[in-house]
C-alpha cells in the first residue's frame, strides 16, 4: 500500500513547533541509519493548530539499539515494549515500529550480523475473548500505522525530508472532523476496550464526532469496559475529565452505556430524577470553568464534584436518621469507595481527601464560621473551598459565605508550618546523668 506523503510546503508543521528534546532524539535516531518518526497526537495537534501535551516518536531501531544511542534511556513495560528517555523538564516515549501477532519476530542488525535482541523477546498475546495482553511484534512503519487506534492517530511526521506520511485516510478524516477507527472498530474495540474511552476523550476534546456505525458499536460493547484493568480505568478518567471538555465527556458518557458500567451507582442515581442530572452536569461544567481559568483541578476535587452530590444527598439521609453528621459522611463515603474500586480502582489517599472535602462544607457555610483560623491549615482546605464556591456559585447560594472566607484568606497570617505538619521534629535534649557519690565520697 502506498502512503499519501504531503511534502513540506503542502502542510503546516513547523519544526518550531517541536520539542527541542525531541528533534535532537529524532536527528540522533536518523544520522544513526535508523528512521525516525513523530507520531500519533502530537501529529493530529499540530495539524490542527493546537498544542501538543508531549511528543511521541517511532522507529524502526529495537528497544536495545535504542537504549545503546542513548544512557538516559529506560526500558519499560510488558504489554509493549517502550523506551523512555528522560531529560530535566521531559520525558519522551520511543516505541519501536509494530506489527500484527502473527507477523514472525524480527532480529537487530548490528554491524553486519544478526543478533537476539538483548531486552525481552517481542511477543503477541491475546486472551479468549480477543483482548491483547501483550504486543511485541515489530514490523514496518505501514504496519505500525495500520495497528494503531484511529485513522487521525496513524499520522507520521519524517525528520528525514519534513513530510507527513498517511497511511490510513488521516489527513481526510481530520479535515471531516471525524474520530474512524482503523480496520472493524467490532475488533479494534475488543482488542483494547479502553480505545471506547479515547474516542469518548477526543471527541470531546477536539470537537470531533465519532463516525455513526462507529459509534453503533461503540454503544454495543460499552459493558465490555469492565474487562479493562480497574487501575488503568483510574488513569483515564483523569485524562477524560481534567482536559477541560468534562461537561461533553459527561454527556458521552452516559449516552454511550460507558458510565453505568463505570460508575452503577451514581448512573443509577442520575436516573431517578432530573435535578440530579442538572447538578451533576452544572459541576461538570464548573470543573471545564476552573482548567481553562488556568487552576488546574485535582483528582480529589474532580471525584467530589463528580460524585459529591450523591454522597452528600445519602449522608443527610443517614443524619436525618439521628447518625450525627461527620460519621454518616465518612460512613457514607467509606462504603462509596469500597463500591467504586470494584470498577475503577481509586488510591485510598485520594478517597480521605473526598471525604474531607464533602465533610468540610457545612463548617465552610456557617456564618459566622468556628475556628477559621484551624480550617485554614487543614490540608484539603483550597480544594473543600473551591468546591464550596464551584457549588455554591452555579446555585447562587451561600454568597456571604464566600465573601467572607475571600476576606478572611485576604487577611490571614501565612499558615503555621508546625500546624501543617511540616517542621521537623525538634530534637529531645539528652538529660546530663548526675553520678551519685558513694558514702564514702560524701562530702562532710
Amino acid at each position: 500500500m502506498e502512503p499519501l506523503i504531503i511534502p513540506r510546503q503542502e502542510h503546516i508543521i513547523s519544526r518550531k513547533q517541536v520539542s527541542p528534546n525531541a528533534l535532537r532524539t529524532l536527528y540522533r535516531l536518523h544520522s544513526n541509519g535508523f528512521i525516525a518518526y513523530l507520531v500519533g497526537g502530537c501529529v493530529r495537534d499540530l495539524l490542527l493548530e493546537r498544542t501538543p501535551k508531549d511528543f511521541d516518536i517511532a522507529t524502526n531501531a529495537a528497544p536495545g539499539q535504542i537504549k545503546r544511542l542513548f544512557r538516559n534511556c529506560r526500558l519499560i513495560g510488558r504489554r509493549f515494549r517502550l523506551a523512555h528517555l528522560h531529560f530535566h523538564e521531559e520525558v519522551l516515549e520511543v516505541s519501536t515500529f509494530r506489527a500484527a501477532g502473527s507477523d514472525p519476530e524480527p532480529v537487530e542488525q548490528e554491524e553486519g550480523r544478526e543478533i537476539v535482541p538483548s531486552d525481552r523477546p517481542p511477543r503477541h498475546l491475546k486472551d479468549d475473548d480477543g483482548m491483547i495482553l501483550r504486543d511485541n511484534v515489530y514490523g514496518t512503519p505501514e504496519e505500525d500505522a495500520l495497528r494503531r487506534d484511529f485513522t487521525i492517530n496513524a499520522l507520521a511526521y519524517n525528520i528525514a525530508d519534513f513530510s507527513v506520511i498517511d497511511y490510513t485516510s488521516g489527513l481526510s478524516d481530520l479535515e471531516q472532523r471525524l474520530i474512524r477507527p482503523i480496520g472493524d472498530p467490532l475488533v479494534r474495540f475488543t482488542e483494547d476496550p479502553v480505545r471506547m474511552l479515547r474516542a469518548v476523550r477526543f471527541a470531546a476534546s477536539h470537537d470531533l464526532t465519532i463516525e455513526p456505525a462507529t459509534w453503533e458499536i461503540l454503544c454495543e460493547l460499552s459493558t465490555t469496559i469492565s474487562r479493562a484493568s480497574p487501575a488503568r480505568l483510574y488513569e483515564e478518567m483523569l485524562k477524560l475529565f481534567l482536559l477541560n471538555s468534562a461537561r461533553p465527556v459527561f454527556t458521552l458518557l452516559e449516552t454511550s452505556g460507558l458510565l453505568a458500567t463505570l460508575y452503577p451507582r451514581l448512573s443509577q442515581w442520575l436516573q431517578k430524577n432530573d435535578q440530579h442530572r442538572t447538578a451533576v452536569h452544572m459541576n461538570m461544567e464548573s470543573l471545564d470553568r476552573l482548567g481553562r481559568s488556568g487552576s488546574p483541578s485535582s483528582p480529589a476535587l474532580f471525584l467530589a464534584l463528580l460524585f459529591g452530590p450523591l454522597i452528600e444527598e445519602e449522608a443527610l439521609e443517614h443524619h436525618r436518621g439521628g447518625i450525627p453528621y461527620q460519621p454518616a459522611m465518612n460512613a457514607t463515603c467509606t462504603m462509596f469507595m469500597e463500591q467504586l474500586c470494584q470498577t475503577v480502582t481509586t488510591p485510598g489517599r485520594i478517597g480521605g481527601q473526598l471525604s474531607s472535602i464533602l465533610a468540610m462544607q457545612p463548617l465552610l457555610r456557617r456564618m459566622p464560621p468556628r475556628r477559621a483560623p484551624s480550617l485554614l491549615n487543614r490540608p484539603v482546605f483550597d480544594d473543600a473551598l473551591a468546591y464550596f464556591r464551584l457549588t455554591a456559585e452555579a446555585r447562587k447560594e451561600h454568597r456571604p459565605a464566600i465573601d467572607w472566607w475571600d476576606t478572611f484568606i485576604a487577611a490571614a497570617p501565612p499558615p503555621d508550618p508546625e500546624q501543617l505538619g511540616n517542621k521537623a521534629p525538634a530534637k529531645r535534649r539528652r538529660r546530663r546523668r548526675v553520678r551519685r557519690l558513694e558514702p564514702a565520697e560524701q562530702p562532710l
